[in-house]
Order: structure tokens, then sequence, then C-alpha cells
């Protein structure tokens, strides 16, 4: 269970005496609470590793957001400190599918559903987000599906 190795990852960057790993494995531990807490249920109960995944997911769009709040704002030094996290946090999360692969399944599920005006674009995002749930990065998926039309 992923919750449960998140919690033996934080023992060893303790032990390693790794700040920046055990910085993100205990913010991952605290989301996990808050999400178990946000759904109705006791803090010790243990979160589903699909859920958990989409709390990491959910932390790693924070930290791209950041990043490209940093990168603007001309923070090189804390744009580092942002993506060391992200890294840490994608090691976590599956593969994401290329922007090939992507595309293929767009297509698909435009002519699946028959769309070819642009005004049902959101209807073609929407079905596409469903199908990669968890697979895609969004705005790749919207990338991909903006050049469609």
């Amino acid at each position: 269970m992923l919750q449960e190795d998140i919690k033996a990852q934080i023992k060893q960057a303790m032990l390693a005496k790794d700040a920046v790993r055990l910085d993100v494995l205990r913010g991952m531990s605290a989301a996990f609470t808050n999400e178990l807490v946000a759904k109705g249920r006791k803090p010790q109960d243990p979160l589903p590793d699909e859920e958990a995944m989409a709390v990491i997911m959910r932390l790693g769009k924070q930290r791209k957001d950041s990043i490209e709040q940093y990168q603007k704002g001309g923070r090189p030094d804390l744009v580092a400190e942002e993506q060391a996290q992200l890294a840490i946090l994608e090691a976590f999360l599956p593969e994401m599918m290329g922007e090939a692969e992507i595309e293929k399944i767009a297509r698909a599920k435009q002519a699946e559903l028959g769309i070819t005006d642009p005004a049902k674009k959101g209807m073609l995002m929407a079905g596409v987000m469903k199908d990669l749930k968890g697979k895609a990065d969004g705005m790749l998926v919207k990338k991909v599906v903006d050049e469609l039309f």
C-alpha cells in the first residue's frame, strides 16, 4: 500500500538526513491525512492507492504551477528547489503518456463522438480526460485536442 510505503521512506530519509526528500514525504503524508479528513474518514484509516495517486498528482501540479510562477518572478533559487521536490513526487507516479499516444486516443474519441465542430471541443476534452485519467497530463491533452481543430 502506497501510504505505508511513504511512512517507511520517511524513516529512511530521516536516517539518511535527506532534508528535501523528508520534507516532500512528510508533506505527502499530511496531504493523505487531509484527504481522509476531507472525505469524512478517520485520519488513521488507510487511504486507497488510487486516492493516494490523485493526491500525489495534485501535489505535483502545485509544484509545476509554483515553478512557472517563480520563473516569471525571476527566482531561479526557488525554481531549483521546487524542481527537486517535483522529481521526488514524480518517482511515485506512473509514467505519463506521450503526445503521439494521446493524439491517437483523442482522434478515436473524436470519431466515436462524431465531433467536428470546434465549439464542442469541451465535450471531446472531457471524454478524453475521462479515458486518460491519471495517465496523461491535462495540459498536454488540451494542446492535442486544440490541434485537432
